[in-house]
Order: structure tokens, then sequence, then C-alpha cells
């Protein structure tokens, strides 16, 4: 049996893969596929250098594991996972200046300036993004990997829990008086999410550096135990290897970060937090946040009135950003509901090189959409701010 092959067992028919039908001529028809390598925009070149970061040489996509079934779970993450380069600038995130600064001396500098930081002054290998819903935690991983230029990936619950969790067979037992007795077990998978996990780590320090995103992290790895809670064993082990996996980073030399986000840190398992050793709030934006956000989205046209930003500045307190990108769309909507009008008294369709322009936004477009957009996170805003106040990175003027 070839060693790269797994193990065959009574449940083996549930992955294995059909053999290719051999010619009758008795030739081959199997084709030399070329080693996978990475040819993203992160790992062309061997020399070079970009924003001060020696460009990453030319890796296999895989390092070797152990068995078939290792390399099948390390392609699934691979074809889910892996990213190109996200290509998010720091520029482009308004506001949030305290959460770059501490970004940056967490994990920018130990890639660009390594001599420094050995011994005790180690870099940080977990860092937690905490917030409201739609305040640029996901924006802000993606700047790190676009700065560091390394290898990203992103990850969701859904990535790391196994398909085959559970699952069930029928077994027909005996034939009587017309009616047939069928026995209905349950079967379960429970090794495949903890192998999933191992997998990951393995592919992210095979192409460091590389940055490991755990979205919504408080999905995976909630409070384990405690009265009242009662979890699957096989969730119990995915949240040990985890962690488990978390403190092989800090015994090596491997730049591998783990960047984590989440709306519920107060959910965390108090193991996972203590890895987590940055813990950096990511606050609803500030009045300079959002006037960046306003005239960036929507600016004033050349021949139309000036836009009321500080209205909007004023009127949007408590917004998130991404309520302010809904506010924003609501406001543009407003022209291009009145040229809609227009086409829908129209008997017949208007063609395309025929069709009116649309208006500029007008300010009581601007009153419409702050009338009819919410904001949907300032009530857990002071929650954000005492979890900072207890757990917290800080920077100290």
């Amino acid at each position: 049996m070839a060693t790269d092959e797994p193990s065959p067992s009574r449940w083996s028919f549930l992955w294995r893969k059909k053999l290719p039908e051999e010619p009758e001529d008795g030739s081959s028809n199997t084709k030399e596929e070329p080693s996978q390598v990475v040819t993203s925009p992160l790992q062309e070149g061997n020399t070079g250098l970009a924003n001060g970061i020696r460009e990453k040489p030319k890796k296999s996509m895989f390092p070797p594991f152990e068995s078939a079934e290792t390399r099948a779970l390390a392609e699934s993450l691979s074809r889910d996972i892996i990213r190109g380069n996200p290509n998010v600038k720091w520029e482009s995130i308004k506001g949030l200046e305290n959460a770059k600064r501490l970004l940056k001396e967490a994990v920018v500098m130990p890639i660009k300036y390594p001599s420094y930081f050995n011994g005790l002054l180690s870099p940080w290998k977990g860092i937690l993004l905490f917030g409201p819903p739609g305040t640029g935690k996901t924006m802000l991983a993606k700047a790190v990997a676009t700065e560091c230029n390394t290898t990203f990936f992103n990850i969701s619950a859904s990535s790391v829990v196994s398909k085959w969790r559970g699952g069930y067979f029928l077994t027909p037992l005996f034939y009587s008086n017309g009616a047939l007795f069928i026995l209905c077990c349950d079967v379960f998978f429970s090794g495949d999410s903890e192998k999933l996990i191992r997998v990951l780590f393995d592919l992210a320090k095979h192409h460091a550096p590389a940055t490991i995103f755990l979205d919504e992290i408080d999905a995976i790895i909630s409070q384990r135990g405690g009265e009242g809670r009662s979890e699957h064993e096989a969730s119990r082990r995915l949240k040990t290897e985890l962690l488990i996996q978390m403190d092989g980073l800090q015994k090596t030399n491997e730049l591998v970060f783990v960047l984590a986000a989440t709306n519920l840190p107060w959910e965390l398992d108090a193991a996972m937090l203590r890895r987590l050793e940055k813990r950096i709030l990511v606050p609803l934006p500030d009045p300079e946040a959002r006037r960046g956000m306003f005239e960036m989205l929507l600016p004033s046209q050349p021949g139309d009135g000036p836009l009321p930003h500080d209205v909007l500045v004023e009127k949007s307190e408590g917004y998130s950003g991404s309520d302010i990108r809904i506010l924003c769309k609501e406001a543009a909507m407003q022209p291009l509901r009145r040229t809609l009008a227009l086409l829908e008294d129209k008997v017949e369709l208007v063609p395309e090189d025929e069709l009116p322009e649309v208006g500029p936004i007008l300010p009581e477009d601007i009153d419409r959409a702050l009338s009819n957009t919410r904001p949907s996170a300032h009530l857990h805003a002071h929650l954000y701010d005492k979890f900072n106040d207890d757990y917290g990175s800080h920077i100290l003027k």
C-alpha cells in the first residue's frame, strides 16, 4: 500500500475517490501535473523589497504531509482560505489611529526590523480586535496583511468545523409480514476539526510570514464548561487543539500571527484571552473619521452646490462605518429615485443612449436619508469601553 494513502476502514466508502477507467488498448490516459506552486504576487521573485519588507521566495503549495488524508484537508483549506494580496492600505481606513499604531507595533515593525524583536521583545503572536460590528476590524486585518506582504488566511467557523460531525446509516434487520424492519444508527466523525486546525497552522508556518485571521472567533472558542453550559466533545477537542497550536506559536521563530476579531469579547474563553496578548478596541468612528468617510463617499461635484458635511457629522453620532456607508447609499439613491419615477411613466423601454442623467444630491436628500437610516450598534458601546478598561491594550502618551 502506498505510504501516502490512508488506511482503509469500514467508513472508507464516504471519501473514496473513483479510479479512472483503463482504456481498452492498454494505453495510459493519466497526465502528469506540474507541481503546485504558489503564484500569488506575494511570492513572485526571490529578491526585491516591498514596503521595506523583502519579498518571499517561491514555495511549494503544501509542506510534506504524512498521509493523503492530511493533504486532502490542506487542499480544502487552500481552496477556501489562501488569498492573494488583500490590497487594503492604511490610508483607506479613516480614523482608528490608536488601533493602527498598536497593530504596526505588534505586527508590522517586527517583520520590517526583526533584529530588534528577540528574547523578551519577541513579537506578539496573538492579537484580538474587538468592538461594535461594522467598525473596520476585518479591514484592519487585511491592511496588516497588505503592509507586511504576508499570506492571508481568512478563517471562519465553517472553515474549521468538520462537515462529518455527525451522520447516520441504515441497516436492514429482517422482513416479516410484508414489513421491512431497519436499524438506524448514528455515526460521528469528530476528529477532522482538530486535524483542520493542525493543518491550518502547518500551512501558515510553511508560508511564513503569514497572517491567520479568525473572524467571529467567539463562534469557535467561547467559554468552556460552567454552570448551565453543555457542548459536544468534538467542540471541546477543537478548542483544546486551537489553544495548543497558539501555544506552539510562542515557541517558534516563524513569523505567524493570529489576528482574531469579535463583537462579543466577553464571551471568549479565558485561556484564549491569555494567548491573545494584544487586545485592541476598534471603536465607533469619531467626528474627524466620520467627516473623512462622508467626504470620500459623498464628494462635492463641480457645478453642484456643496453638500452639508457638517450636518452629516453632527447627526451621525453613534453610527458605525457600515452605518455611514448605508447612510451615504440612501442619500445617493434619492436623485436616482426621481429619475426612475420619470422612466416608470414611459410605456416603451427607453434606449440606453436616450436615458436621462441622474441629478445631483440635494440637501433635502441628506435629511431624508438621515431620517430613514438609524445606527445599529451604539446602544452597546459602553460594554466595549468597560471591556477595554479591564482587558484592553492602550498607548500611554
